[in-house]
């Protein structure tokens, strides 16, 4: 029975370092939007019709991530690292 309990306290150990981490991903990544992506996007990443920038709230992370990394509107970004472009989607994702 103490093992059970022992195996239960590090998962919910973990979860919890876990969602931690996403949220200072997020926190960063929020910072990196505003001062890299929300001329184009909108501060609330709500999407500039007339500069013909989307909309990317309410995207998923994966989606937002092979978005930067791929698309060539973004080529002069590539000097985003791979952490920093994880952040980035981390904290989008949060946006609905």
């Amino acid at each position: 029975m103490k093992k059970v309990l022992s195996g239960i306290a590090v998962v919910a150990a973990l979860c919890f370092a876990g969602s931690v981490v996403r949220a200072q991903d997020a926190a960063n990544g929020e910072k990196t939007y505003k001062a890299k992506c929300a001329g184009c996007h909108g501060a609330n990443a709500e999407g500039k019709p007339a500069m013909k920038a989307p909309a990317v709230k309410g995207k998923t992370a994966e989606e937002i991530q092979k978005q930067i990394s791929t698309s060539p509107k973004h080529a002069g970004f590539k000097s985003l690292s791979a952490d920093e472009v994880k952040e980035i989607a981390a904290y989008l994702a949060t946006l609905k």
